[in-house]
């Protein structure tokens, strides 16, 4: 028997989450992402937007060979072109769903589509059952649900179920909604199609005004049975509701919301920071569920009662979520056995012997450098050895000459294909001279996009991350490098996006027949 209180958990990470400016992510990281996914338990991968580009069809393809449990989803629009390449690039899964939109605002059909009312009803006849014809799993969504008149969204809503939709999915496109007002949506819907009953309605929030999460919980209470969202909350502008408050929230509050996901929470933490990782982009330290300081206390009322009894302040523990109580274990002392087993309860149980020799050396050399060795720090390490692993340009040597009277200047020695260079340069500032090093040592035109520093961990001897963002011809990479000595991982974060470009730049001449598509103004 069905259970009713059973919820699908449809992440649109890899689609709606790469939306967001700068998150681009390669095909590799893709890969990486989509196993973490689906260990995690998601129910619904929507893994890209297949037309839109031959980089999103060959990630879509890829992902959905490699899913066990989760369903590969691709976007499409109303138009049968994008509906067969959904189809195209799913078919190798045993089961597969195509999600195809259209909108159904008042302003969105005059503005954006420059169609009538009737013409869009005509067009959600003929695309879902279009779509229909290669699964039984076709979900449509009305894009700009929540400003379409609610008489029109019933129409749609029955008419689209009739063609053969099984899910029916109600986007906050542009974050307007309110959960009460979203909430009443969702029951009208529930009270006014007749054949509601045959389809499972799903919610999709955007951020814009800080309510994505409350609103999608709001329209589980009334009656939705899915939900829409990604990893730590990325998406276009504001951003997603984000999976893991959501799922935490109703495992949390089961009280007042006695839902139930396939998701395992305690690989939460570890999602997290493969997206974190793969985006360039870190978690907030106040995000709820994930960021740094979602378990730490710092008043001393807070740590008085923490000491006595933790459920005084935790509502849920770190554990629940993959966060382990104390972090510091690790010491100069510490053999590689110790390393590797340290290595698995962080969740690199499958990397190669290669990046944990690699990661081990700079660990030893981190040990002697800091008082303490904290998993962050561990992380950081891994990552960044695993970010090398693929690189054709490497850093072999940086001095770096700074301070007051005199020009910044930078000397760096470069591997390049297998050839050493050697360089310096002047520059404004550290960072400027290291990076003009790298365009000497080899030439190459690209626009930094973004150029950030965080530390791992505290102290004046903390590891320092940072990311890089390069744009050209309209590809962008993200890099990232970790390092105690933050110019250097400047270098490192630089050479990392330089060399994700230059995969980019081999894959496009494999594509140079084909003409990527840029799609705008999907929710």
């Amino acid at each position: 028997m069905e259970d009713k209180n059973r919820i699908i958990i449809f992440d649109t990470t890899m689609r709606d989450g790469e939306q967001s400016p700068g998150a681009s992510m390669s095909l590799e990281e893709k890969i990486q992402i989509s196993r973490v996914f689906d260990e995690l338990g998601i129910d619904v991968i929507e893994a890209g937007f297949p037309i839109a580009s031959p980089g999103d069809f060959e990630a879509v393809t890829a992902i959905s060979k490699i899913l066990k449990k989760s369903v590969p989803a691709g976007l499409a629009r109303h138009t049968k072109k994008d509906i067969d390449a959904c189809h195209e690039s799913l078919k190798s899964a045993k089961r597969f769903r195509i999600h195809t939109f259209i909108s159904t605002s008042s302003l969105h059909m005059k503005h954006k589509l420059n169609k009538t009312p009737e013409q869009v009803i005509d067009s959600i006849k003929e695309h879902v059952t279009y779509a229909r014809k290669f699964t039984d799993d076709v979900e449509w969504s009305c894009e700009d649900g929540t400003r379409t008149d609610m008489d029109f969204m019933c129409k749609t809503v029955e008419l689209a179920i009739k063609s053969g939709a099984k899910t029916i999915n109600i986007p906050d496109t542009v974050g307007y909604t309110v959960p009460s007002e979203y909430k009443k949506i969702i029951e009208t819907l529930k009270n006014k199609v007749p054949n509601i009953d045959k389809a499972i309605l799903s919610v999709h929030c955007h951020n814009d005004l800080g309510l994505a999460v409350a609103n999608s919980l709001a329209g589980v209470t009334a009656g939705a049975r899915q939900v829409e969202c990604t990893i730590n909350g990325i998406g276009e502008r504001a951003g997603n509701a984000a999976l893991e408050e959501i799922v935490m929230a109703m495992k949390t509050r089961s009280d007042l919301m006695p839902y139930k996901t396939g998701i395992n929470t305690k690989l939460i933490s570890k999602a997290s920071k493969t997206v974190s990782n793969a985006t360039g982009f870190p978690v907030q330290f106040n995000k709820a569920i994930v960021g740094k300081n979602a378990f730490a206390h710092e008043s001393g009322i807070h740590q008085d009662g923490m000491l006595k009894n933790r459920n005084t302040y935790e509502i849920m523990t770190p554990e629940s979520v993959g966060v382990k109580k104390t972090s510091l274990v690790m010491g100069k002392h510490s053999g590689r056995h110790a390393f590797k087993d340290k290595l698995s309860d962080l969740g690199y149980a499958g990397v190669t012997d290669d990046v944990i020799q690699t990661a081990f050396g700079k660990f030893k050399i981190l040990a002697d450098k800091k008082k303490h060795v904290y998993d962050e720090d561990i992380i950081a390490l891994v990552d960044d050895s695993l970010i090398k692993e693929s690189n054709v340009i490497n850093l072999k040597s940086l001095k770096v000459f700074a301070g007051t009277g005199e020009p910044q200047k930078a000397e760096m020695t470069l591997e390049v294909y297998g050839d050493v260079k050697k360089a310096n340069e002047t520059g404004d500032g550290p960072v400027d001279a290291i990076f003009k090093c790298i365009k000497k040592l080899y030439p190459h035109d690209v626009k930094l996009q973004l150029y950030q520093v965080h530390a791992v961990t505290e102290g004046t001897d903390a590891q320092a991350t940072v990311s890089v963002r390069i744009e050209e011809n309209g590809k962008t990479t993200v890099g990232q490098a970790a390092d105690t000595d933050t110019l250097v991982a400047s270098a490192n974060a630089y050479l990392n996006a330089l060399n994700k470009m230059l995969i980019k730049r081999e894959k496009k001449s494999l594509y140079k027949n084909l003409e990527p598509k840029k799609v705008k103004g999907v929710f």
